[in-house]
């Protein structure tokens, strides 16, 4: 979706959205398993995966090998996405600070959480659009199960994620916690989010969130 005014619109939660959101994403050993998935359950634990078919999660990475390895790019090579990754803080209002609208290209990953590789869900984020063209997370919906997405880090590893769930979420409907807290116990997973639904031009925000759910499966060589 495209708005041709919306100054202001970047923040993809509220404050008292983010705030849950931070005690989803630091509670590491608790399961969420209430969300229903697209294709069945699997067991919930370690190295399984919540939806049938897909390969095995693979260990996360461990804490010293990921502490100075920070994100510098995703790629979603199905919808076209190669970007640089950023880190970002919170707005004064306790959202997620987005890259700013001149940046259209660029995704921001919440630095104080979890980073790709790592148990946990680690957190990307990125605007739909601009003022005057896509940007880009703008085909992010379009997003499959089973597709990969490759987190390339300052070291050239690369963490290789699989899809395993793409949903709409209505914002009057928004649980942080089962969205961005950890799906399975143990697992290294990644949220890549955006604005979706319609664009509200009275609010002058979106009316939903855009969430690509995805969990390791691999770590390659130098990117």
């Amino acid at each position: 979706m495209m708005a041709a005014d919306r100054p202001g619109t970047g923040r993809l939660l509220t404050g008292a959205a983010w705030a849950v959101l931070l005690l989803g994403l630091w509670l590491w050993g608790r399961e969420i398993t209430d969300l229903p998935d697209r294709l069945g359950a699997g067991t919930g634990a370690a190295g399984s995966t919540l939806v049938l078919g897909l390969p095995p999660a693979h260990a996360p990475l461990p804490a010293a090998e990921v502490a100075g390895a920070l994100p510098r790019r995703v790629d979603l090579p199905s919808i076209g996405v190669q970007a640089p990754v950023v880190p970002r803080g919170l707005d004064r209002d306790g959202a997620i600070d987005p890259p700013p609208y001149e940046n259209p290209g660029t995704v921001g990953w919440y630095g104080a959480g979890t980073r790709p590789g790592a148990a946990g869900a680690a957190l990307l984020v990125g605007h739909v659009d601009t003022r005057a063209k896509p940007a880009v997370f703008y085909g992010l919906s379009a997003a499959q199960v089973g597709e990969k997405v490759r987190v390339v880090r300052a070291d050239g590893v690369i963490a290789e994620f699989t899809v395993e769930d793409v949903r709409v979420v209505e914002k009057d409907r928004f649980d942080p916690a089962k969205v961005y807290g950890p799906r399975v116990r143990g697992r290294a997973e990644l949220r890549l989010v955006t604005c979706g639904g319609t664009y509200d031009r009275k609010a002058r925000e979106y009316t939903a969130n855009v969430v690509v759910s995805a969990y390791l499966t691999g770590v390659g060589g130098r990117g």
